[in-house]
């Protein structure tokens, strides 16, 4: 608190304890005024007196706020109510007057309020009208003039006794002002340390709990009897139940714990270890997740107390390692098909061989000729099949060397134009950037336009336009955009999900290896693929890869496009 606020809340209980003061004395006179019925001259000015004080009173009141900016005015309030305590034991016998201990009233205030420097000093002025009060009173009708009538019928006492009367009592006022000054100083010195303690305290408290709140696992505590103490907001985040849910329930039901779970805890969580468990969490809006839990004792000075559990959320870990595993297994039948492939190969060029040998040597019939056309025609796209898939299964990254993109479609669309896959009602669009060069093997970058392409072309059974683009971006960095667009009949949302997959294909005679095999191209070159389609309205595929820059001095030759790899 500080000093203002502790002033003007010393004020308030200064004007409180003058009003009832007050009050008490007058009803005090009231009392004996009816018992003895005094003399008016003693009663009138008494009450005259009490009107004063209570003046001062609401002036007091209504100077709070002054005061407490110009702290003189409360010296000045207490030397006043010095003043009105010395008036009212003189109207009410001097130094024999009942009223005499009111002095330390405005004394006790003075050390309060003012500290020691405040008790002194108001101390000291009580003392000192006491005193002149002493004086005024030994002093006689003669010494004491007009005031002498105050004391008139007031056994007067002796000169020794006055002055053991003042001397006891101003050394008690000195002694009650400095040391209530004393005391305010120590309670004061307390008071801000206790609030510099209890800031501290609520500062640490704060940052524990800024840093139980910010830990990225879900942090729980419970009591001995498995009550939930402690709920942090990822242990929310994880568990879909907010804190004010969780407190005070059972950890058991919280974090749906198994059966036996709740016997075994104190069997397992041994002093200084803990125990890691995986289970199975259900969420409020019915979604189960994959959790990793551990618990531990929460061991404090007096012994354990109860048990403190942290949590992570497994299931996308859990999936990732799914997929690793998966893409484990296919690894290991991929090498083993690629294999087997391997070497059915050989024998099927054998065999191709020796039927074509056969067919020229021997005399056959239209129909033997034909059956071994059938065997020959199916032997070659089965080798076809199996080439594309050694492609796909073991990909060789070749040579990378700058390659004109542009060129690349341009050269594609001309071989287009005369292949089979092109028919009258198709148009070949070819839509070039003047500069987009980026680093791949050439042969590899003509399978993927020639594969994207023969595939529009084949989207399109009806004809349409088939178009052709590069383009050269340069967003966060220089990309080179080759774009395939057809006017064919679009894919269905399920078909986009599974469309880069190994044996997906969507064309009667088709392998399924051809995007699979563009998409492995792009993707060990650092670039990117996509695809936009709607049922009815076309596909676009997108294919983006890092730019550079163009050679001072290109070759103007093409190389042709190997028809054995193109799916």
């Amino acid at each position: 608190m500080d000093e203002r606020a502790r002033l003007r809340r010393g004020l308030l209980w200064l004007v409180g304890l003058r009003a009832a003061t007050v009050a008490a004395v007058i009803g005090a006179a009231v009392l004996a005024e009816v018992r003895e019925a005094p003399a008016a001259a003693v009663v009138d000015p008494f009450f005259a007196l009490m009107g004063a004080t209570c003046a001062l009173t609401a002036v007091s009141a209504a100077l709070l706020r002054a005061a407490v900016a110009r702290p003189w005015l409360v010296d000045a309030q207490l030397a006043t109510d010095v003043v009105l305590v010395a008036v009212l034991v003189s109207l009410t016998g001097g130094l024999k007057s009942d009223f005499a201990p009111l002095f330390v009233l405005p004394v006790v205030a003075g050390g309060a309020l003012r500290l020691r420097r405040g008790g002194v000093l108001i101390s000291s002025l009580a003392a000192a009208s006491l005193a002149f009060l002493a004086a005024l009173q030994t002093a006689g009708p003669a010494g004491a003039s007009a005031w002498a009538e105050v004391f008139a019928g007031v056994p007067r006492p002796a000169p020794g006794e006055a002055a053991f009367t003042v001397g006891v009592n101003g050394l008690g006022f000195l002694a009650v002002g400095w040391l209530t000054g004393y005391l305010a100083e120590a309670a004061r010195r307390s008071g801000s340390a206790l609030e510099r303690a209890t800031s501290r305290l609520a500062t640490l408290e704060a940052y524990n709990q800024h840093v139980i709140d910010s830990l990225t696992g879900g942090l729980l505590t419970t009591d001995a009897d498995g009550r939930v103490l402690t709920f942090n907001r990822a242990a929310t985040a994880i568990t879909g139940l907010a804190a004010d849910d969780a407190l005070g329930r059972r950890v058991w039901h919280v974090l749906q714990l198994p059966d036996g779970f709740t016997n075994a805890l104190d069997r397992i969580l041994e002093p200084g270890r803990g125990h890691r468990f995986e289970l199975r969490f259900v969420r409020p809006d019915r979604t189960a997740i994959d959790v990793g839990l551990s618990a531990a004792p929460l061991a404090m000075p007096t012994g354990r107390s109860g048990y403190l559990f942290t949590f992570q959320d497994l299931t996308e870990l859990k999936r990732l390692e799914r997929e690793a595993e998966l893409q484990k297994r296919l690894a290991a039948v991929g090498e083993m098909a690629a294999g087997i492939a391997h070497e059915i190969r050989n024998p099927l060029a054998s065999m191709a061989g020796s039927i074509q040998v056969l067919r020229g040597e021997l005399a056959l019939t239209s129909e033997q000729a034909q059956l071994l056309d059938i065997v020959l025609r199916e032997s070659a796209r089965l080798n076809e099949t199996i080439s594309n898939f050694l492609a796909y299964a073991r990909p060789q990254r070749r040579d990378a060397a700058p390659v004109d993109v542009g060129q690349i479609i341009e050269e594609a669309a001309a071989l287009l134009r005369n292949s089979p896959e092109c028919r009258p009602d198709h148009r070949l669009v070819v839509d070039r950037a003047p500069s987009a060069w980026t680093e791949a093997n050439d042969a590899q970058l003509r399978q993927v336009v020639w594969n994207l392409a023969t595939n529009a072309l084949r989207a399109m059974p009806s004809g349409g336009a088939l178009r052709l683009s590069t383009a050269l971006v340069d967003l966060e960095r220089p990309q080179v955009v080759l774009t395939v667009t057809d006017e064919g009949t679009g894919m269905a949302p399920e078909v986009l999900d599974r469309l880069f997959h190994p044996f997906q294909s969507g064309f009667r005679g088709g392998t399924g290896l051809g995007l699979a095999i563009v998409h492995r191209i792009v993707t060990e070159y650092g670039g990117e693929l996509s695809v936009e389609s709607e049922r009815g309205h076309g596909t676009a595929v997108r294919v983006v890869l890092p730019a550079v820059a163009a050679p001072a001095a290109t070759g103007a030759g093409a190389g042709a496009l190997d028809h054995a790899q193109v799916a």
